[in-house]
């Protein structure tokens, strides 16, 4: 029996050290004080045909409400590998946001649940849990 839990408690620990180890990239704290970084694209820069849904737009608005708490999440498009972002905040400082169900989904996550009264970390963790899944793009533009 004693050979058998070993190596189990080892490929378990392992899974667990992968799972943890690829969550993409983020912030651990709100940007420091002063510090300068790039706005989140207004909504209406974001014209052409590629923009159609008014969830696109209305995810902008609702970054620009909480950009401190997108700047302490990580984005599962894995748009820091790809784009080299390095957060979820990154990703609505360009058009990148209104193109990608993903990020729109984990955006209206962390803002409903920062009103809510969730701290960012917590966030953090339902996202890395995978919460942000459940968020329907479809009603999504009626959130406020």
């Amino acid at each position: 029996m004693k050979r058998l839990s070993i190596p189990l408690l080892a490929l378990t620990l392992a899974v667990a050290v992968f799972a943890q180890g690829d969550i993409p990239a983020h912030h651990n704290t709100a940007p420091k004080k002063g510090e300068k970084l790039p706005p989140i694209l207004p909504p209406d820069q974001l014209l052409g045909s590629g923009f159609t849904h008014p969830v696109q737009r209305h995810a902008y608005e609702l970054a620009a409400k909480i950009p401190n708490v997108l700047y302490q999440q990580p984005c599962y498009c894995h748009c820091d590998r790809s784009v080299g972002h390095t957060s979820l905040r990154t990703c609505f400082e360009t058009t990148h946001g209104a193109h990608c169900a993903a990020c729109m989904k984990e955006l209206y996550f962390s803002y409903l649940m920062t009103k809510k009264g969730k701290k960012p970390a917590d966030i953090r963790q339902a996202i890395i849990r995978g919460e942000w899944q459940n968020v329907d793009l479809e009603t999504a533009a009626s959130i406020n």
